[in-house]
């Protein structure tokens, strides 16, 4: 089975929030909303200021029937191919 990247359009100041496609062997498979997660992180030190850390996607809710075998792959394409997540946009 052939897994590649289309597309995703998760923007600054949610980047989690985008829709996320991916071709299955040739067949565009569309992945459920908000199914990204960072594993980066936001603070605030001791004046108030901001502090990001972004860090690698993982995705946490995969399309019915999507082939196990595929998930971690899957999870490295979208790291190959999306801004790193935690923007603290959300903050």
């Amino acid at each position: 089975m052939k897994l590649e990247f289309v597309s995703y359009d998760g923007a600054y100041p949610n980047l989690c929030s985008g829709t996320l496609k991916m071709k299955l062997d040739g067949a565009v498979v569309t992945f459920p909303d908000y199914c990204l997660s960072s594993d980066g992180s936001v603070w605030f030190d001791d004046d108030c200021n901001e502090n990001v850390e972004e860090g690698d996607w993982t995705i946490g809710i995969f399309p019915e029937n999507f082939p196990e075998e595929l998930k971690e792959e899957a999870e490295k394409i979208v790291n190959e191919n999306v801004r790193k997540g935690c923007c603290g946009g959300c903050v």
